[in-house]
């Protein structure tokens, strides 16, 4: 498959004018079912295996942009994919502080790979909270024979940031057309949620709703063009849709489960956390090796080893107090969301998002943090091509523009000194 490199933006363009990117093959089915995870600890046990075997080629997956086909195989395979699904129907129904802390665990390692899978779990939400009971029994039994979910709900250039994606009858069938950007594990999926607006006969306007389109449906092209500087074998580039035909059993409501206090905000946000937070704890894992046997000792000032020099130790001493906050606020908040999950009221949603949105605004800074002094600590040679520390710094600066962290400062004081609930969306 060719890809776009580490080229800048500008050459990328010149690139396409001359040779399109192709388009990603569609994925194909399972062979096996993937291994029953009986509980929370056997799923974070699996993580932390998964995590050491993927870390060390991280650096060469992102060097080459090479997209992380096999690893998602053997991700699939472990069970994790699956372990929000209810115990009701055959999952694990792990809770948010489990299934944040297997993001981390993963994205400590790599943190596209602990991207990949954010939303895959938030279509998994957004089921539970509103599809019918007919399409949980479906859709549920294929994440757990092994199959994914990617997804299609952002689109570029619109100041107004309205979705122009439609789903339309026509000729008494349902048919979606729309371009996505953004399009995070659509790649590697094998159905993709496209929020689109749905026109029905006789509304003035249209409703949101999700719906699962197969990955090899005619009309669905998925192309390969991230360009982003951080994140990049993430395989989040843009998914077309031109004519596809959709079954009614594909349409889940979206809008509804907004227009009504549902998890589905602060479950997505918690996931956001972890990735920032699990790529902070990496950049600090590998800063400390690396500063003991690398940094210069301060000979002129009568430090003979780096370990004890007191800037370094007071700046390595700072990150590990803000990771260690970030976390302990990541568990406290999927105390909330799970709460929230059980019982969504006005109340215990805007708790949860308010929760989670602490705990976002310092894995953001700690994460940033990290990554920056992993860099300043280890001197001109940690940025070498070949030590691949750089990685952490791109992928958490990019991550962390997701959704704008000032906003949830903004929504947190206004909860707290005014009482008013935080505003219900996907973004906090």
């Amino acid at each position: 498959m060719t890809v776009i490199s580490s080229i800048s933006r500008s050459e990328a363009k010149a690139q396409e004018t001359k040779t399109n990117v192709p388009a990603a093959p569609p994925v194909a089915a399972s062979k096996q079912r993937p291994h029953s995870i009986a509980t929370e600890a056997e799923a974070l046990q699996i993580a932390q295996r998964l995590a050491a075997q993927w870390a060390p080629s991280a650096h060469e997956r992102d060097r080459d942009r090479r997209l992380p086909w096999s690893e998602m195989e053997d991700y699939s395979a472990s069970g994790l994919w699956a372990i929000t699904v209810p115990k009701t129907h055959g999952g694990l129904g792990a809770g948010a502080w489990t299934l944040a802390q297997v993001i981390a665990t993963i994205a400590a390692a790599d943190g596209s790979l602990g991207h990949i899978p954010q939303n895959h779990f938030y279509a998994l939400e957004v089921l539970r909270v509103g599809g019918t009971d007919a399409q949980k029994r479906f859709f549920y039994d294929r994440v757990l024979a092994g199959e994914r979910f990617g997804n299609a709900l952002s689109e570029i250039g619109h100041r107004d940031h309205k979705r122009r994606t439609r789903l339309e009858p026509k000729d008494g069938q349902w048919v979606l057309n729309g371009q996505k950007f953004y399009c995070t594990g659509a790649i590697f999926a094998h159905w993709i949620p496209v929020q689109a607006m749905q026109w029905r006969g006789g509304a003035d306007e249209p409703v949101s709703v999700l719906v699962f389109v197969p990955r090899a449906a005619a009309g669905v092209t998925v192309t390969d063009d991230w360009d982003g500087m951080g994140q990049r074998v993430t395989g989040s580039g843009s998914v077309a849709l031109e004519n596809v035909l959709i079954d009614p059993a594909w349409i889940v409501p979206f809008q509804a489960s907004f227009d009504s206090p549902t998890p589905i905000g602060p479950l997505a946000q918690i996931m956001h956390a972890a990735i920032d937070l699990g790529v902070g704890e990496g950049a600090l894992a590998a800063m400390l090796p690396y500063v003991r046997e690398h940094t210069r000792p301060w000979v002129d000032a009568g430090i003979d080893s780096a370990s004890q020099d007191p800037l370094t130790l007071h700046a390595i001493g700072n990150i590990d107090v803000r990771l260690c906050a970030a976390r302990l606020l990541l568990r406290r908040s999927g105390a909330f969301v799970d709460v929230a999950q059980a019982n969504p009221t006005d109340d215990t949603v805007a708790a949860a998002s308010i929760a989670v949105a602490k705990a976002r605004t310092l894995t953001h800074s700690a994460g940033l943090l990290a990554a920056d002094k992993l860099l300043e600590l280890g001197g001109t040679s940690s940025t070498f091509a070949d030590r691949g520390f750089d990685v952490y710094w791109r992928n958490v600066r990019t991550h962390t523009l997701h959704d704008p962290v000032r906003w949830k400062f903004n929504a947190i004081g206004n909860y707290v000194l005014n009482g008013i609930n935080p505003p219900r969306y996907g973004a906090l």
